[in-house]
């Protein structure tokens, strides 16, 4: 699998709450890092962070962009269940058909219908 290939298919399994399957795809040295998290274990990644997926009423990557580096940007758009719609963005670093680094950057409001959306 590309890089790519494998963010697209992580993403696919936190939406579908396969934890097994998803952890499959996660180098054991995994580190997330957010603005309320600050490079965080593998650990506690999946206790903290994949089991929100419930609270997405929906979830589309816009852009999955290669950096020839290893790595993968993405931007993605969610709405959710109790309301607003946001885009955020992440850069995730892969090796060997496995995530190594996640860095998120959260966005915004996100309207769709707004000129320049």
């Amino acid at each position: 699998m590309s890089e790519v290939e494998v963010v697209r298919n992580f993403f696919r399994l936190y939406l579908a709450g396969d934890r097994a399957a998803a952890e499959a795809l996660v180098d054991d040295d995994f580190v997330f890092t957010s603005p309320v998290d600050d490079h965080i274990d593998r650990a506690l990644f999946f206790e903290r962070c994949f089991p929100t997926a419930d609270r997405l009423l929906s979830q589309e990557i816009v852009h999955a962009v290669p950096t020839g580096e290893g790595s993968v940007f993405v931007c993605y758009e969610y709405e959710l269940r109790t309301g607003g719609r946001f885009r955020n963005t992440e850069l995730i670093s892969v090796r060997d058909g496995r995530l190594t680094e996640a860095q998120v950057y959260f966005g915004g409001s996100f309207d769709p219908e707004a000129p320049g959306a």
